[in-house]
């Protein structure tokens, strides 16, 4: 058997990306400048028609770690499906096996030097730990402000994996909400899904979220959609779009976000196949209506204990 040359903290970043120019050099900065910089970034440029493959090109000619791989043109930017699709393309470019970490990055944030040293610490001290992030952040005028996501989720655009947790979830689903569906399935084996709010982890996003395609209220709706998939309480995301009401676009937002949800029940859409895993979910919110989110996830996170005891290493 051959020794693994790689460090213990040795992780590789994949970064599906499109039409980035205005924002991915901050992004690219922001990881070349890395307290604990990555192992290998792969960027899968997804038929980018600004000049985001030139700026690819200069940085992957002066950091060697920096690998560019180009994906044919689809004609347009797709999210959901169309993220895990180009994630993957890059990811079969990789040998997972050397590396403990992993983590799905976008191109338009911008990360504090510490962020993934930080992340490492914290999975470092607790090895149920599965997939962390920290909090993103929005400037408004001259303000940064919470984009405030939930303490027991690892938000979309910088999902950092125990590459042992990726694996055993069967890695990401290619549909609207795969970046909740990880964490809740993630849960469900045992392990602990996790975000914080520290000044070392707290970045900014640079493109709000859900306005990368045709509207703020396209990307609304299809989040809507994307719980009615995922097997999402009525009662719960009801909740959730009263929640979101206070965030630009007041109130309209939220009531996108219902609209999509009640078009997919009507139409009678397909759901996730995992039916014991959309059972968990409904059960962990319909607790989480009760006692908060907060403990309905420490309950729910004892009751599993064992099951991540039990899992083979």
């Amino acid at each position: 058997m051959t020794s693994n040359p790689f460090s213990a903290r040795a992780y590789v970043v994949i970064s599906p990306c499109r039409n980035e120019a205005d924002y991915m050099r901050r992004t690219l900065d922001s990881v070349v400048g890395q307290s604990c910089r990555p192992t290998a970034w792969v960027i899968v440029n997804d038929g980018s028609t600004d000049d985001t493959q030139k700026i690819l090109e200069d940085y992957a000619a002066r950091h060697d770690w920096i690998k560019v791989v180009a994906k044919p043109d689809r004609g347009k930017r797709a999210v959901g499906p169309g993220v895990i699709e180009a994630f993957y393309f890059g990811l079969k470019t990789v040998d997972l096996q050397p590396f403990t970490y992993l983590c799905k990055l976008d191109l338009d944030l911008d990360l504090p030097p510490r962020y993934f040293e930080t992340l490492i610490e914290r999975m470092e001290a607790e090895p149920r730990l599965g997939t962390c992030s920290g909090k993103p952040y929005i400037r408004r005028g001259d303000t940064l402000v919470s984009e405030r996501r939930g303490d027991e989720m690892s938000v979309g655009m910088t999902k950092f994996y125990r590459r042992t947790c990726f694996e055993a979830i069967g890695g990401f689903v290619p549909e609207v909400m795969w970046d909740a569906i990880d964490c809740h399935k993630a849960r469900q084996l045992g392990w602990l899904a996790a975000s914080w709010d520290h000044p070392d982890l707290n970045f900014e996003h640079l493109r709000p979220m859900g306005s990368s395609q045709s509207s703020i209220y396209t990307g609304k709706r299809r989040h809507g959609f994307g719980q009615y998939y995922m097997g999402s309480d009525p009662v719960y995301f009801a909740a959730t779009c009263v929640f979101r009401m206070a965030e630009p676009p007041y109130v309209l937002g939220g009531l996108a976000m219902m609209q999509g949800f009640l078009g997919a029940w009507l139409r009678r859409e397909a759901r996730h196949g995992d039916t014991e895993l959309r059972n968990f979910i409904r059960a962990w919110q319909r607790r989480a209506l009760r006692v908060g989110k907060s403990q309905a996830t420490a309950e729910f996170e004892a009751a599993r204990a064992d099951l991540f005891l039990d899992s083979p290493a």
